[in-house]
């Protein structure tokens, strides 16, 4: 068993109307530190496969067919026994 840990965040091109909102909104209440936020989406993922190799083939897989808008997204990952 392995378990998949899937970072996806918009491309630095894309606008992230929700992460300069989050950045406002900290703005507003003191955390002028704060220069940008990006935000994103995180999965964890379980799966039964034979070797790492095997289970990063899958996390590519899902991550194309399902989990990333690739015309506006980008992605990373973790693999790890468990």
């Amino acid at each position: 068993m392995y378990l998949a840990k899937i970072y996806v965040t918009h491309k630095p091109s894309i606008l992230d109307p929700q992460g300069e909102a989050v950045k406002n909104a900290l703005h507003r209440l003191n955390y002028t530190s704060i220069e940008s936020i990006s935000q994103g989406k995180f999965f964890e993922v379980n799966i039964n496969a034979d070797s790492k190799e095997a289970a990063i083939k899958v996390v590519e897989s899902i991550c194309k067919d399902l989990l990333v808008n690739q015309n506006m997204e980008t992605y990373s990952y973790e693999v790890e026994e468990g």
